[in-house]
């Protein structure tokens, strides 16, 4: 691969100036970027990549390698904008980073032809999808996955290898797209009106919290429109580089939601939730889709957001249960939402929740960080287990698929007993389920 590519359209993806020009490089980004804590390289660092992207703005240097490495390097776990004093939006600068690499990048590695086919032909596609997951699920189910995984024969030829297969998630028995109906009701009276996005991992491979959370929404008193015929949220695109993709599902969903009238748009995934919030971004110069996809965008909730000031219709059990908890990133650093899972928790008989040391720093999830960058990411998930260790609880609870694979896969790698739940499956428990 040569040293640096050709940029074509290199203005259509880069940010605007005056947002480059937002970093005032006082460092206090540095002390919660995990990259940074790695390499203890200044290129690793926001700022360093910040730098980095505007030496191509003004034409001071190309997508080089080193460029590409660094952006795709990071964990885009937005960290660094909660800890920035001048309100950089980090996070929409290394996505647009990414824009630029896909855009002129036509040396892509196996590797990476490999993950955007998923992305683009799978992810995006759920009739694929569910064929895709049912194929797996077969796998999964049968001897040949004995022989090459629980056996040991696969870490003799590939540790590294044997070590990704632990991060796939077990595909569920049906998926939730096949057990939900289009309106579920409440038991007793309507409340609010509500409506639900499945996801695509959380509908397959997540069935079973899909389908806590409309039971815990239906004892809050939800009516629930649950459209058959919506499709990924795009955020996974979005993250890596694919924005066309991205924009594409983002116009399907808008579409398929308006056919029904309801107050809030509820989401147990903090990165498709954090993505939905940013349609009126994402579409904001399409004259078609600016103000509807703002609306759509107005009405998002994640499912602990929505729920934290609001009363059941019975009152919570007692559950004996003592637990962590860990906060996704897209949850905490991308939608601000600190608090009120902490408080919903809180309100449940029994469950003592034990603070978690440096509970805001990312997992090395990060989408599918841990299996483009599997070391890497290892990495980073050490010092997390070694923190929820010292909390010595076996329970740890958190609002995200992708840390609730990658905190389960720490605790068989690193030796430690633990059960990972998401919020909505804790409150299903205390309602009685």
């Amino acid at each position: 691969m040569s040293n640096s590519f050709s940029i074509t359209n290199l203005q259509e993806y880069l940010p605007a100036d005056d947002i480059l020009s937002q970093c005032i490089h006082c460092g206090l980004c540095l002390a919660v970027c995990p990259t940074y804590d790695l390499t203890k390289l200044e290129r690793s660092s926001p700022r360093g990549r910040i730098k980095m992207i505007r030496n191509v703005a003004e034409g001071m240097g190309g997508v080089s390698e080193l460029f590409i490495d660094e952006m795709n390097f990071c964990l885009d776990c937005q960290a660094c904008e909660t800890a920035c004093p001048a309100g950089v939006k980090y996070g929409k600068l290394v996505e647009s980073a990414r824009v630029i690499i896909t855009e002129n990048n036509s040396g892509f590695s196996f590797a990476e032809k490999f993950k955007r086919l998923i992305l683009n032909k799978v992810l995006a596609e759920p009739n694929r999808l569910h064929l895709y997951s049912k194929i797996l699920r077969i796998y999964q189910q049968s001897y040949f996955r004995y022989i090459f995984e629980e056996s040991g024969i696969l870490k003799l030829f590939s540790k590294r290898l044997a070590g990704i297969l632990k991060l796939s998630p077990e595909i569920s028995v049906k998926f939730s797209s096949d057990e939900i109906e289009k309106i579920t009701l409440p038991g007793g009276e309507v409340k609010y009106s509500t409506a639900f996005h499945t996801g695509c991992i959380m509908d397959t491979a997540f069935a079973g919290i899909n389908i806590d959370t409309l039971t815990v929404l239906k004892g809050y008193g939800c009516k629930i429109f649950t459209p058959g015929d919506q499709v990924c949220c795009g955020s996974l695109h979005a993250h890596n580089g694919e924005i066309k993709k991205a924009k594409e599902l983002a116009i399907k969903n808008i579409e398929i939601f308006e056919n029904e009238d309801y107050e809030f748009l509820v989401s147990n995934s903090a990165g498709c939730g954090a993505f939905m919030k940013e349609y009126g971004d994402l579409l904001k110069d399409d004259c078609n889709y600016s103000q509807r996809s703002q609306i759509f965008s107005s009405k998002v909730r994640d499912v602990t957001e929505f729920l934290f000031d609001k009363k059941p219709l019975s009152e919570f059990k007692n559950i004996n249960l003592q637990a962590t908890y860990h906060d996704a990133c897209h949850l905490v650093h991308s939608q601000k939402i600190f608090n009120e899972p902490r408080e919903l928790l809180s309100s449940i008989p029994g469950l003592e929740i034990i603070e978690l040391e440096e509970s805001t720093r990312c997992c090395g999830s990060a989408g599918i960080y841990n299996v483009i960058r599997y070391d890497d990411s290892m990495k980073i998930l050490e010092d997390k287990i070694a923190n929820i260790a010292r909390t010595q609880t076996n329970t740890v609870i958190t609002g995200n698929p992708g840390c609730i694979l990658q905190i389960t896969a720490g605790a068989e790698k690193f030796n430690t007993q633990l059960e990972v739940l998401h919020p909505v499956s804790v409150l299903k428990r205390a309602m009685g389920g």
